[in-house]
Order: structure tokens, then C-alpha cells, then sequence
């Protein structure tokens, strides 16, 4: 049984190319945010977050489940170090899954994984999968990632 509140929230990080100021504004006040929920309460995050955090966890072994797509670039680190902070997981890099199960973003000149979700380390266990589906578009390239609770 869920007791108190469970806050959600959807993201949209600053595109690669922005200033760098725009950057640090957006992660300064999500920092704000997810700092003032109490930590009694269950907390989700799904974003565009517009970083890739790479194949492997390589040094974020407590945020980044081990599976994930492509090389880890600077909004991945972003990303992966503000997990860190708030105690987070990044649960769509926490099963292993074929490529189109992973791939978020596609169009006629790439594939990439720049979506996730995002939950506190201690709700981990309740989630069982966490997967993009291929054949369902949320925005024009992006493709409807999806979570699969254990109540």
C-alpha cells in the first residue's frame, strides 16, 4: 500500500548547442524542485533530458542499471550526477533490452536514447520493466517509454 503523496514530473533539458548558462539554470532549478519534496515520498521523473548516459555504468554503478545506448556525452554526465545527488536511478538503463527497446529518439539521421525515467534508489525493486515501445510515437520522433509497477 502507497501512503502520502507521489510526485511526478516530465522534463525537457536544453538542447546540445545551448548556452552553457541555460544549461546550468535548468539542472539549478530541477535541483530545486526535487529538493524540496520530503523524502517520504515516492518520486518519478520522466524527461527529454537531451544527454546520452552511455552503454555502461562506468563509475555511476548506483545510478545507471548497466544498460543504455551509444557513448556517454556531457548532458549524460549531467544527467547521471544529478541522480547521484538526489539518490535516483535512471530505471529505463536498469534491464537489458534489444536496441529498439532502448532507442527513444529516431529520425532519418540518428538513433538515440534521450529520454528517461528517473526514481528513488529504495523504489527500485517496484519496478519490473522499463522499456521504449517501438511502434508508438509521443511526439513526432520521440517513442512512448513506459514503466511496469509491482504494487
Amino acid at each position: 500500500m502507497w501512503t502520502g503523496i507521489s510526485y511526478g514530473s516530465r522534463c525537457l533539458a536544453p538542447q546540445t548547442g545551448l548556452d552553457e548558462e541555460e544549461k546550468r539554470r535548468f539542472w539549478e532549478d530541477l535541483d530545486e524542485v526535487v529538493g524540496g519534496i520530503p523524502p517520504t515520498e515516492k518520486l518519478f521523473i520522466g524527461g527529454d533530458f537531451n544527454g546520452h548516459i552511455g552503454s555502461t555504468s562506468g563509475g555511476y554503478d548506483d545510478e545507471h542499471g548497466g544498460f543504455g545506448f551509444e557513448v556517454r556525452s556531457g548532458g549524460g554526465v549531467s544527467l547521471l550526477d544529478f541522480a547521484k545527488a538526489f539518490g535516483l536511478v535512471v530505471a529505463n538503463s536498469s534491464f537489458p533490452k534489444r536496441e529498439q527497446h532502448l532507442v527513444s529518439f529516431r529520425s532519418s539521421t540518428a538513433a538515440t536514447q534521450i529520454d528517461f525515467l528517473l526514481l528513488k534508489k529504495e523504489d527500485k525493486g517496484l519496478c519490473k520493466d522499463c522499456k521504449v515501445i517501438p511502434s508508438e510515437n509521443l511526439m513526432a520522433q520521440h517513442k512512448l517509454l513506459v514503466i511496469d509497477w509491482r504494487f
